[in-house]
């Protein structure tokens, strides 16, 4: 079943040009995912600290919130004048837009506006790839022979996996290359580099054909002249928009992103590994797991799209909340540990609690509550809650015994920091990941397998997308789905989990999203959704 061999020689080209300049969009996409640390610090340093890596991950959502605006203007664009000439269009938009954030200003030079025009930057990206994927998977699909649009298809899902994998590389070559120089201005150059990728981007896709599908309906006169009015105003059509949003790329999408970038976050911001040795453990489950895309593509053709990725799904809702509290347990052996064996608790009256995310980063949150679970959030540290009586002090609680740290009203956050910093010493959590206790083999294999799930719910997602819809509109039609899928429930992982373990102190809380998420995939895609593999080829018009 290996992809090579499966493959008829005429097609290489087209899936090898395909899938590269794709490659190099998801890369210039995903910088941002892969420094939003760095970025938080120089873009939103006017903000308090948590606030600022909220505000890094808002950025970064929104690229994934115009995905769909992008979806449906280089949808009609692709079903009324070609594949090619509009994934020629996006591809230059991405390229530019990602350069430009080298060279934008930071917060500390021109203030307010650097967030301002980040956001626009990250808006371009977004509407651009809002039109590639679409364009990419359906000119590959309509090359494709019958009985092997899966493995055709599932070599353009491995573009994104490979786009974050060579981020990764770059930013560790810089990293080491520089040293601490990477943090002040060396993080500049991966996406500088963007230059050049678009120079052989644009390239490679100058040297493509049309595809063979669209230029037969053109010939017969069959393309659409309203393909946003038919793909979204019919009522049959719609109704399976909404089915395949709901029953395949929700699901799918919350996996993709919790089992990379959510992974990725958890590791470094809540289990404070350091950042380089999360950088090679990514580095490592990607070249693990990524060939499991075209294994699983591949598969789809003889068992079946529904099956592979519904199954994906299905196995991330069982294994998701286990595999987590694994990895704490082999990536940070102490943390978990104190956690076990003292845990720590918020005692204070609800009502002098406040939700700590000010929009505006103006706003001082000093009520005895909240310094105390501001203290615990810059510290890293899961923490409960117990409500004390009306007007009580706020306390932290370390196990089961006496309160450790009283905060009345007129505490000063620093010597709470202090007091608190002392005391969860004394009761065994670390202030950083030890890294000589990390089991690199352990943590390494279960992001392996939580990449795999991600080859899983991918590999076979665009065949089932294409299948779905008649050509003269399955660019606009499955470029909707799967870009409100991905750019919503998927983009959004990051920032919503965020927030649901700042809310609850408990640190695996936020995976109840991605859990819900794919179990409603699950149930949605089994019952109303049909299995497209094996069905003859629609004719060129579509009917």
């Amino acid at each position: 079943m290996s992809g090579e061999r499966g493959i008829a020689r005429s097609h290489r080209r087209v899936i090898f040009a395909s899938s590269l300049g794709t490659v190099f969009e998801w890369y210039d996409f995903y910088l941002y995912g892969s420094l939003s640390a760095i970025i938080s610090r120089q873009f939103f340093s006017g903000v308090n600290e948590t606030t600022g890596f909220i505000f890094a991950l808002l950025a970064f959502a929104a690229g994934f919130f115009v995905r769909p605006f992008g979806a449906l203007v280089f949808g009609r664009l692709g079903d009324l004048v070609g594949r090619k000439h509009t994934f020629l269009i996006t591809i230059v938009i991405m390229g530019a837009s990602t350069a430009l954030v080298g060279f934008l200003p930071s917060y500390a030079s021109i203030g307010v506006a650097a967030p301002i025009l980040l956001v626009a930057l990250r808006l371009l990206q977004g509407l651009a790839l809002g039109g590639e994927y679409g364009g990419a998977a359906v000119y590959v699909a309509e090359h494709a022979p019958e009985g092997r649009r899966g493995l055709y298809t599932s070599w353009i899902q491995t573009t994104a996996t490979l786009g974050l994998f060579l981020s990764l590389i770059v930013i560790l070559a810089c990293r080491l290359a520089l040293g601490e120089e990477f943090e002040d201005w060396g993080w500049r150059i991966p996406f500088l580099l963007s230059t050049v990728l678009l120079g052989i981007s644009v390239y490679i896709r100058l040297q493509l054909e049309e595809s063979p599908v669209f230029v037969a309906m053109r010939r017969e006169g069959a393309l659409s002249k309203a393909p946003l009015a038919e793909a979204f105003g019919r009522r049959d059509n719609l109704r399976l928009v909404l089915l395949a949003l709901i029953g395949a790329t929700a699901g799918q999408a919350v996996v993709w992103y919790g089992g990379q970038f959510y992974a990725l976050f958890f590791l470094e911001k809540v289990l404070q590994l350091e950042a380089q040795a999360v950088t090679m453990i990514m580095i490592a489950s990607l070249a693990l797991a990524t060939p499991f895309f075209v294994v699983f593509g591949a598969l789809s053709d003889r068992i079946g799209r529904k099956t592979v990725v519904l199954a994906g799904c299905a196995l991330a809702v069982l294994t998701y909340f286990p595999g987590f509290r694994a990895l704490t347990h082999a990536a940070n052996p102490a943390l978990d540990a104190a956690v076990s064996t003292t845990p720590v608790t918020v005692v204070a009256d609800p009502a002098s609690c406040s939700f700590q995310f000010d929009p505006v980063g103006r706003k001082v949150f000093s009520n005895p509550c909240d310094v105390a679970k501001a203290a615990l959030a810059r510290a890293g540290v899961p923490y409960g809650n117990e409500a004390a009586a009306p007007g009580a002090h706020a306390a932290v609680r370390i196990g089961s015994g006496d309160v450790a740290v009283v905060i009345d009203a007129a505490g000063d956050a620093a010597e709470v920091r202090t007091a608190l910093r002392r005391a969860l010493d004394a009761a065994g959590y670390p202030a950083r990941a030890d890294m000589s206790r990390v089991d690199y083999p352990v943590v390494i294999a279960i992001t392996t397998w939580l990449v795999i799930l991600v080859t899983m719910v991918y590999g076979p997602i665009a065949a089932w997308l294409v299948e779905l819809f008649p050509p003269r509109i399955r660019y606009s039609a499955m470029s909707l789905p799967y870009h409100i899928g991905n750019g919503w429930f998927g983009g959004f992982l990051p920032v919503t989990a965020f927030a649901i373990v700042a809310a609850t102190g408990n640190i695996y809380a936020g995976l109840w999203y991605p859990v819900a998420v794919a179990g409603l995939t699950v149930i949605v895609g089994a019952l109303f959704l049909p299995e497209t593999a094996g069905k003859k080829r629609r004719s060129a018009a579509g009917g």
